[in-house]
């Protein structure tokens, strides 16, 4: 792989999108042919892989089947038809009493095999059509399930109306439809309130580094191979 062609390792901040995140790289680096191993939404946080040069690019499905941790934070008593704090919020529950034993039950049984439907606002895409599209227009198909693992699920801290957790789970896992299903299941309603991105595979988010910090002129010195 030649000295522009490498990997690296991005601390995405709240607010711009993955993409947004790609075209300040194009400015930083010249370089027209990069890629990312993974969306991240625009409220979310955390580590993004990113592919810089044509070699690199080639190889960055290594990276999209890794499995992922994040620590999110839900927002219990409420629901959001996109699962997340960007939507149309419905408050349910004001005030609700929940035992930390039994969100803890409630977690262990996230956890495993299991098939998740994919959340109506995503850029998972039947007929041809992102669902989002869809949803935007107050479309609501039918989506197959699909098969994901939860290796695990830790609660960080609860404090109404507010729970953390962190998880590992397998490609393809939607933590919002994870938040809306905790939330079903514990009977209160829950979306999801923030999300960061800390692991992917074996690369962790203390690795990686601010756009910021990603001069013009050393750039390359940056990249990693694989």
């Amino acid at each position: 792989m030649s000295i522009n062609n490498g990997f690296l390792l991005i601390d995405k901040p709240s607010g711009p999108t993955s993409h947004d995140i790609i075209d300040e790289l194009r400015r930083i680096t010249g370089v027209r042919k990069i890629g990312h191993a993974g969306t991240l939404d625009p409220f979310a946080s955390g580590l993004l892989i990113v592919a810089v040069g044509r070699e690199a690019t080639r190889d960055i499905s290594k990276f999209v089947k890794l499995d992922k941790t994040y620590i999110a934070k839900l927002k219990l008593g409420a629901t959001s038809n996109t699962f997340d704090r960007t939507g149309d919020i419905q408050l349910l529950i004001t005030n609700y009493k929940l035992q930390i034993e039994d969100i803890k039950k409630v977690l262990q049984k996230f956890e495993g095999k299991q098939k998740q439907i994919p959340p109506m606002f995503s850029a998972k895409k039947i007929g041809g059509k992102k669902l989002y599209e869809l949803a935007r227009k107050g479309e609501i198909v039918e989506r197959e399930p699909v098969l994901i693992n939860i290796e695990h699920i830790k609660l960080l801290e609860y404090k109404w109306p507010y729970l953390k957790i962190e998880t590992r789970v397998s490609s393809g896992t939607y933590i919002r439809a994870l938040a809306h299903d905790i939330g079903q299941t514990l009977g209160c309603g829950a979306y999801l309130e923030e999300l960061e991105r800390t692991e992917i595979g074996g690369y962790e988010l203390k690795q990686a580094i601010t756009l910021d910090k990603i001069n013009e002129h050393n750039w390359y010195s940056l990249l990693f191979q694989i």
